[in-house]
């Protein structure tokens, strides 16, 4: 794997230019690049003044002290792209913590740049579309351009103008109507010290069809503090009466800035259900949304964070019903550990037409610290008049009744903790079908719980 291009200092029209160049698109899409680039430029750093930036600290962020990295000039070795978690498969075979010999389709890229891109022949010949944005914008336009970075905001958010521009190392995977894929398709996205990460995400279900996603994030090499970027999108449609697993794992190292707009549309009688993981990152800045377009639409999304350290995690979700007689349910659960920070705002936004509407979120929090903080800002905007909605939120220390009494039966004191925080989550962990995700999210949280303080 070779290229010509160096390093760019920073997201400029140099840079775009190069990207133009060195990683050619169609007409239309590369139109949007410049679109979003015109964007881009007539939009500020988001700041406090902001309602959903009003608890998010930026002012250790320098935007021009980043940029696109260069392709390496040899594909790394798989043994570089370290497991999230520890059970992770050892037959040299997997890439990523999800690593499994039975995925239908696997996609990795490193500081954007692709790496891997497979796809069960089997599934091809039924009509499926797999691969990197470049090939498949180029090869069936006419399938995901109404998709393609339509659905995310571009316009008005600072990061969504960027990724919007310099998107780069993306997939796109499209199911047709009534194809449905049993084994998972799985997404990594990894980046090395000071690395950047670009990557967008579009996921495209006929009426009908079924499939299951992992997106997975990861730092190279040894745990550690190294640096770097992301700035993604994710975009998800789904069909008529179409089912959609969708699982998302950040765990980036302690030293990385995560900005992410992730957004689905789900039409009628289709369910999407959405699981979020959030382990690693410096600082982490997410919108989620779920849009019911479609009546009878319903959308499932479940959080688990765990920060530890001084991280600070933000985490928007909005939950829009647009049609009648949709069902949502949110459930985001998080653990605090050392001087760490938790901020949830959670939205049901009803329209008008949407009647009918069964709409629920809640956010939980765990303080293993003093010097924990976490923030839960649950909120309703309402416009018709036959609905069930409604949120909750709690935030509390963790019952030292709890560890006493798991203690005097002879745990020690960070088992103890391990045990009350497994609990904890476990609401979360039975909503998720996929045996391999809930091992894998328990394991993780587990090796990094230390005793209550």
């Amino acid at each position: 794997m070779t290229t010509t291009t160096a390093p760019s200092s920073t997201f400029d029209r140099n840079a775009l230019e190069l990207l133009l160049h060195d990683h050619p698109l169609p007409d239309w899409a590369a139109q949007q690049r410049q679109a979003c680039m015109d964007r881009l430029e007539t939009l500020a750093l988001p700041d406090r003044r902001q309602e959903h930036w009003m608890r998010t600290d930026l002012r250790m962020f320098k935007p021009h002290a980043w940029g696109l990295r260069a392709a390496p000039t040899a594909a790394p070795p798989e043994g570089m792209l370290a497991p999230a978690f520890p059970q992770a498969a050892a037959d040299g075979d997997s890439v990523g913590v999800l690593g499994r010999p039975d995925y239908a389709g696997r996609f990795a890229a490193v500081n954007g740049h692709v790496i891997r891109n497979e796809i069960d022949p089997a599934f091809s010949k039924q009509g499926v579309i797999f691969g990197t944005a470049a090939e498949v914008l180029a090869t069936h336009g006419d399938v995901v351009r109404d998709h393609w970075l339509q659905i995310i905001d571009t316009e008005n958010d600072y990061f969504a103008a960027l990724h919007g521009a310099f998107h780069r190392g993306s997939m796109v995977l499209y199911v047709p109507a009534g194809v449905k894929i049993a084994n998972p398709i799985h997404c990594l996205a990894a980046i090395d010290d000071g690395g950047v990460d670009t990557s967008h995400v579009l996921v495209v279900l006929g009426d009908g069809a079924e499939a299951t996603v992992l997106t997975e994030t990861a730092s190279c090499g040894a745990t550690g503090t190294a640096t770097g970027f992301h700035c993604g999108g994710t975009e998800i449609v789904v069909g008529k009466g179409a089912f959609l697993r969708m699982v998302n794992v950040q765990n980036w190292d302690r030293g990385v800035w995560h900005v992410a707009r992730q957004k689905a549309v789900v039409h009628s009688r289709g369910r999407l259900q959405w699981t979020l993981a959030a382990l690693g990152s410096r600082l982490s800045q997410v919108a989620q949304d779920v849009a019911l377009v479609g009546e009878h639409a319903e959308g499932q999304v479940n959080g688990v964070m765990f920060t530890e350290g001084r991280q600070q995690l933000v985490y928007n979700t909005l939950q829009h019903h647009e049609a009648a007689s949709c069902r949502s349910d949110l459930l985001y659960k998080g653990a605090l550990q050392d001087r760490s920070r938790l901020v949830w705002r959670g939205m049901i936004k009803v329209d008008k037409a949407a009647q009918k509407t069964d709409g629920y979120q809640r956010n939980d929090n765990l303080m293993l610290s003093d010097a924990a903080r976490a923030d839960s800002i649950p909120g309703l905007e309402i416009e018709a008049d036959d609905v069930r909605c409604t949120h909750g939120a709690t935030s509390g220390r963790v019952d030292e009744e709890q560890i006493f009494y798991a203690q005097a039966r002879g745990l020690s004191a960070d088992e103890a903790a391990r045990l009350v925080v497994a609990g904890f989550f476990q609401q979360v962990f039975d909503r998720i079908t996929i045996a391999s995700v809930r091992e894998a999210l328990a394991a993780a949280i587990g090796s990094r719980i230390r005793r209550v303080s």
